[in-house]
């Protein structure tokens, strides 16, 4: 597998990946680094010719945090009719009845996603949150570790749930927010807001 994105994030991934038994052989990204700790080859920017040619024969995953971003690639590699694959930890616990998009969908070690929620396309589950009965997360969207969904939460796309936050059953998070890490939200949010707090307001 070809990551685009190698830093934080991707490191992550990696480890998700060679848990799962499989190999990383190269990354994408703005310039090659100098620190290179799983030793892959640099194939250029993700648009470059030699990674598009890379993709037809590899599969791919965009290991990128920031959601726009996320988006942006993705779409940019679909128009030529890429798709990334989804990078899941052997260690997360999904139910048999939950949908997970099927490109480039995260979900790392000690998740648990539990019966009927949906993971929309390009999410990332970061370490150990857990996605109650029924939740719904948005397209690229991003939970991050250890953070709380309830059951019946419904998490916009392009939204950002922080670290340690924790979301009441029924509540419904909007498009493109911004969940403050260790917040406890009580209240519905609508689209574009940044809360923060306990309660998050």
């Amino acid at each position: 597998m070809i990551i685009i994105g190698y830093s934080g994030h991707g490191f992550v991934v990696c480890g998700i990946t060679i848990a799962g038994g499989n190999k990383i052989t190269g990354y994408c990204d703005n310039e090659e680094k100098q620190y290179n700790p799983f030793s892959l080859q640099y194939f250029g920017k993700e648009s470059s010719d030699a990674a598009l040619a890379a993709f037809k024969e590899n599969d791919f995953f965009i290991a990128i945090g920031d959601n726009k971003i996320r988006e942006k690639v993705f779409h940019n590699l679909a128009a030529k009719q890429l798709y990334p694959v989804n990078a899941i930890h052997p260690s997360a616990v999904i139910d048999a009845s939950a949908i997970i998009a099927t490109q480039g969908v995260m979900i790392a070690a000690n998740v648990v996603i539990n019966p009927l929620a949906k993971i929309g396309t390009g999410a990332i589950c970061n370490t150990a949150c857990i996605i109650e009965h029924e939740c719904v997360v948005g397209n690229f969207a991003h939970i991050a570790p250890g953070a709380v969904l309830c059951g019946n939460v419904k998490v916009g796309n392009n939204s950002f749930v922080g670290a340690n936050a924790v979301i009441r059953q029924g509540i419904t998070i909007g498009n493109n927010v911004m969940i403050g890490a260790g917040a406890v939200v009580l209240k519905n949010v609508p689209d574009n807001a940044t809360v923060m707090g306990v309660p998050a307001k």
